[in-house]
C-alpha cells in the first residue's frame, strides 16, 4: 500500500502537513558525521546507554556531570583505563552510579577506536554505512559494543543523526496495523521485516528512513 495514506494519517493527527514536518527529526547534512569528533560518539552511546530503562530526564540533568567525570570521554584514554579508575567512578556524585553501565564505556570505547581506524574517524565509519542495511549495521553494534542491543544503538544513531528507524512501540504497532511485521519486536526477524518496509517506503517517497519512522510512529500514537 501507497506511504501516502500513512503520512496523510499523520498530518491529520497532527494539525497538518506543515506541524508534523516541523517535528520530524534532524538527519545529518553532508560531511556532518565525519566532522563529529570520536569523543562525541563516545559521549553519546554513553548517554543512551544509561539512558536504557532509566528516566531520561535524570541523564540529560546530570549529564554535565558526566562529562567532567568522564573527562570528555577521550576513546582513547577509556579504551585502555586502570579498573580502579572505574571503581572511583561507582562512587562519584557526579553521575548515575550503575557499576555495570560504567564498565561499558572501555567497551565501546574500544568499538569506536576500532571503527574508526580503518576509516579515519568513527563518523566516517557511520557515514559509509548504508541505511538500507541498518539492521546490518545494529548487529555490528551488538557485537563489537557493550549493552547496545535493544533500541539502544537506534537511539544512539538518531541522536548523531544517522537516518535510520526506532523500531519503538508506535513504529511497531503501525507494521503491524500495515501488515508488515507478524514477528516480535525484539527479533532480528523483526528488523529485518521492518527494514524491509523502510527500504520499500524509501524507494517509493524519497524520504529519509528517520522521517518514515516517526511519520509511521505519529500516525499511530502520540
Amino acid at each position: 500500500m501507497s506511504f501516502s495514506r500513512i503520512y496523510n494519517q499523520a498530518a491529520a493527527r497532527k494539525g497538518g502537513e506543515v506541524e508534523l514536518r516541523a517535528i520530524l527529526p534532524r538527519v545529518a547534512a553532508p560531511g556532518e558525521l565525519e566532522a563529529m569528533a570520536d569523543d562525541r560518539y563516545l559521549s553519546e552511546v554513553t548517554r543512551c546507554v544509561f539512558k536504557a530503562g532509566f528516566v531520561w530526564r535524570v541523564i540529560e540533568n546530570k549529564w554535565p556531570g558526566f562529562e567532567d567525570a568522564f573527562k570528555g570521554f577521550v576513546p582513547l584514554y577509556w579504551q585502555q583505563v586502570p579498573p580502579e579508575v572505574l571503581e572511583d567512578l561507582a562512587q562519584d556524585e557526579r553521575i548515575v552510579r550503575n557499576m555495570q553501565k560504567i564498565r561499558t564505556v572501555p567497551d565501546n570505547a574500544r568499538m569506536i577506536v576500532d571503527g574508526a581506524r580503518e576509516h579515519g574517524g568513527f563518523g566516517a565509519f557511520l557515514s559509509q554505512w548504508p541505511s538500507h542495511d541498518q539492521v546490518g549495521l545494529l548487529m555490528w553494534f551488538k557485537r563489537h559494543g557493550a549493552r547496545l542491543g535493544g533500541n539502544t544503538a537506534q537511539y544512539f544513531l538518531r541522536r548523531v543523526g544517522w537516518d535510520g528507524f526506532i523500531l519503538s512501540s508506535d513504529v511497531a504497532a503501525g507494521l503491524h496495523r500495515e501488515e508488515r511485521l507478524d514477528a516480535s519486536p525484539g527479533s532480528k526477524k523483526a528488523l529485518m521485516q521492518a527494514q524491509q518496509a523502510f527500504n520499500d517506503w524509501h524507494k517509493e517517497t524519497g524520504l529519509p528512513y528517520s522521517h518514515l519512522s516517526r511519520i509511521l510512529s505519529y500516525s499511530v500514537g502520540d
